[in-house]
């Protein structure tokens, strides 16, 4: 309910906490859109770190700690396996549920990635689709459930019949297929981003995933005299600082204009690959990368484990530098047009993220463990 700019008595409930992605939706949403009351539903094992980052964010924010209420359970579960007195509690209130929990790693096993993922959120589904007092149900896919698919993307589309490059792309869409058959009755909005690095300002980020694979790949090797390319990439590279997709994920999901509505938050004008290589290198080690290396030997390479742990890079990250997809924005474009949030070029946030790199780049919490 609104009145008067705030938004008053809106009540949310956040899966994924305390992620990187939900704990900047969670410092936003404090800072500018007046939560009456926030729950965060965690796994027993990660409540410690999120009682942690709870009085982080509310110290910063000056948040009431008695007006978020982390609540022990599990997606995996039946009723998310929560009692029947904290299913009738969150019932008479919850007006925004956020689903962020998912495995994002592009090497994770597929029984995994399909219990969490797919089985996960067909839970999640059928809990929301009994609150009384929902005004919205924001779900978090990704632009890579278009898998191998390639030329425009548009983001009502779905199902063309796509392969997929690994489980975590095939079990995300096969998630977002089973939100879009409870959207009909449930107000839904499906928020795909693009490949999310870290805060275009702070270059702030929790885990060195996705484009910091090139990063970790360039501090091992800066000991040489070149480094090549890899590939031709001509593939284009949609990646995406955290604060834009939090700034429009916290606007769509208030805006009634996003109901029933899919969103790519993706770069609306990327860098082909190469070009994207280039000026990484060119930032953090001061020098230009000299000849190819072709594609397939690098994927050669990197089926070898000892190499992979050593540059500490996912063989799976070789595969967006070849995928020649572009996806189509003008959903989002036009609900954003007159709020001011736009995606920065990434030419700018790349100096920021090498920045942030390089100062916590031994911080071994930061890492992902590779296989």
């Amino acid at each position: 309910m609104k009145q008067g700019g705030k938004n008053v008595g809106n009540v949310y409930f956040f899966t994924g906490f305390p992620g990187f992605i939900s704990s900047m939706l969670l410092e936003e949403l404090i800072e500018k859109w007046a939560p009456e009351k926030i729950y965060t539903l965690v796994l027993p094992s990660m409540k410690e770190k999120a009682m942690e980052e709870k009085e982080r964010i509310c110290s910063s924010t000056h948040f009431p700690q008695a007006k978020w209420e982390i609540v022990e359970g599990d997606i995996t579960k039946s009723n998310l396996s929560l009692s029947e007195k904290q299913l009738h509690m969150l019932a008479q209130s919850v007006t925004h549920v956020f689903h962020l929990a998912a495995i994002y790693d592009l090497a994770v096993p597929e029984d995994i990635a399909r219990m969490v993922n797919v089985e996960g959120t067909k839970q999640v589904n059928e809990w929301v689709s009994f609150l009384p007092h929902l005004q919205r149900y924001v779900y978090f896919s990704t632009a890579y459930v278009s898998g191998t698919r390639q030329g425009v993307i548009f983001e009502h589309e779905l199902d063309k019949g796509q392969s997929f490059k690994n489980h975590y792309e095939k079990t995300k869409f096969l998630a977002e297929v089973a939100v879009r058959e409870v959207a009909h009755n449930v107000p839904t909005t499906i928020i795909r981003p693009g490949i999310v690095v870290g805060h275009s300002k702070t270059g702030e980020t929790m885990k060195f995933d996705g484009l910091y694979f090139m990063l970790n790949m360039f501090e091992r090797l800066k000991f040489l005299p070149f480094i090549p390319y890899i590939g031709k990439g001509e593939a284009q590279g949609n990646f995406v600082p955290v604060d834009y997709i939090i700034e429009a994920t916290l606007y769509l999901a208030h805006t009634d204009e996003a109901i029933g509505q899919t969103y790519h938050l993706t770069d609306p004008n990327p860098y082909k690959m190469r070009d994207i290589y280039q000026m990484m290198m060119t930032e953090y080690l001061g020098k230009e990368p000299k000849g190819i290396l072709p594609l397939r030997l690098a994927k050669w390479a990197m089926s070898f484990s000892f190499i992979r742990k050593w540059l500490h890079v996912e063989k799976e990250a070789l595969e967006y530098f070849e995928c020649a997809s572009v996806y189509d924005a003008t959903n989002a474009r036009n609900t954003l047009a007159k709020t001011g949030i736009t995606c920065p070029d990434f030419r700018d946030v790349i100096p920021v993220m090498a920045r942030y790199y390089r100062k916590h780049r031994h911080n071994s919490t930061k890492q992902l463990t590779i296989h």
